[in-house]
């Protein structure tokens, strides 16, 4: 087995160097690359990746669903791990990869924990994670899955700047079965720096029942940014 690491980019000049490093560090001799795919950002990502070894390519378009796709027309391993660059990844994670395929798991994801000391509720949307439910799941997970599969599902779908991540999995599992790794990543608990803990969740409830409602992505994408404040941690 050998893990292409896609790794969507947006202004993550402050991750995007620890991450490259963990992900080499961990992975050794089973990374094939690791693919930074970024918007443009406007900071250094891409510099920054480059230094850490990562190889860049700049999207024909911004939006996750774009610049995953745009990630795997690089890929040269045969499984695809796709990481958010603000997540701090497990180190077994090749391992429990090659694992969850050999046990006949085409794709799947880990659970996650929050990096910072935050309010207990917090600590309920983590353990959610761990409950094999659609609206259990979400990009800051990391998902793996075979390069082939992949490119016989048709990849993610660009039309989506939303929720690209719920779509692609719902697809997946109506033909494959999902993993879900009984261990944790580490996420990211930024967005409630600048954000209550309600208005974040208000925000993600809105987005999520509008999508499963059929609002189209780009409506749903404006009424996030209008609930919550997005521009300090990488959401174009």
């Amino acid at each position: 087995m050998r893990i292409s690491v896609i790794i969507p980019t947006y202004n993550e000049e402050e991750n995007i160097s620890r991450l490259v490093a963990d992900l080499s560090r961990y992975g050794g001799e089973s990374i094939a690359e690791i693919i930074v795919a970024d918007a443009p950002s406007t900071d250094r990502t891409r510099e920054l990746a480059q230094q850490a070894g990562a190889q860049v390519v700049v999207s024909p378009r911004p939006g996750r669903a774009a610049q995953m796709n745009a990630g795997v027309r690089l890929a040269t391993g045969d499984t695809l791990y796709f990481v958010h660059a603000d997540v701090r990844v497990h180190p077994d994670y090749v391992q429990d990869i090659r694992q969850a395929l050999e046990e006949g798991y085409q794709l799947g994801c880990y659970r996650y924990q929050f990096d910072a000391d935050k309010p207990a509720i917090l600590k309920f949307n983590a353990y959610c994670t761990r409950f094999d439910r659609i609206w259990c799941r979400g990009g800051d997970q990391t998902l793996f899955i075979p390069k082939a599969l992949f490119e016989q599902l048709d990849g993610y779908r660009e039309d989506h700047c939303v929720m690209e991540d719920y779509e692609f999995i719902r697809r997946a599992r109506r033909q494959y079965r999902f993993k879900i790794i009984p261990k944790n990543v580490i996420v990211s608990a930024r967005k409630y720096d600048h954000n209550s803990y309600l208005r974040v969740n208000v925000a993600n409830t809105v987005v999520f029942i509008g999508y499963f409602s059929g609002v189209r992505p780009e409506k749903l994408v404006r009424l996030y940014k209008s609930i919550i404040q997005t521009e300090k941690y990488g959401v174009q």
